[in-house]
């Protein structure tokens, strides 16, 4: 299993008491990094202070509301969207995506999809960033590839290309970054592209 990134969806009952959530349920949710990678428990506000701390370390907790699944209706023709493209590359946990499934988190973040709810610094200083889906609760797990602004460029091509949307006639990509900062702390997620 692939560390690096993961969907870790909200559980339908607490992992404590195997209750089920009611609709609309506030619980409580945290992520655990174990040898097999980022693991996520859900538990009701009861289990919540019982829950056993395991042998891994705690890397992030929050609350949220559990939300009952709406069976999706069938779509006539399929588009890929930002979303979909994230989920669909995460699948494929393939590295050489790493900055263009940032970007896309980035992005599903700045149009309210997403929500960043933690930011978690490895011990070889790689930031992991835990995004919560804001209407089914997943959490995606996404490494910050700390982009600079000379590298958003071509990453916001790859993206444009990627769910087809063409580039503006007369300009290499939209959107095009301010002058380049100074500041080495400078990432992405200050000027992701808003396609």
């Amino acid at each position: 299993m692939n560390a690096e990134w993961n969907i870790r969806t909200c559980a339908d009952c607490c992992a404590a008491c195997q209750t089920k959530y009611a609709d609309g349920e506030t619980l409580m949710s945290r992520l655990r990094f174990t040898p097999e990678g980022y693991l996520r428990d859900d538990f009701c506000a009861d289990c919540w202070p019982e829950r056993s701390p395991g042998t891994e370390t705690e890397t992030s907790a929050w609350a949220t509301v559990w939300h009952a699944p709406i069976p999706k209706a069938e779509e006539p023709l399929k588009k890929e969207t930002a979303e979909s493209l994230l989920r669909e590359l995460m699948e494929t946990e393939d590295p050489s995506k790493r900055n263009v499934v940032f970007i896309l988190a980035v992005m599903l973040e700045r149009r309210r999809i997403l929500a960043e709810k933690e930011v978690h610094l490895q011990p070889d200083g790689i930031k992991i960033r835990v995004y919560e889906h804001k209407k089914t609760g997943e959490s995606f797990v996404v490494p910050d590839p700390q982009l600079r602004l000379a590298e958003i460029e071509s990453v916001q091509r790859e993206v444009m290309d990627l769910l087809g949307i063409p580039l503006p006639q007369g300009k290499s990509a939209p959107n095009r970054p301010p002058a380049a900062s100074t500041d080495p702390e400078t990432t992405e997620k200050e000027s992701a592209p808003t396609i």
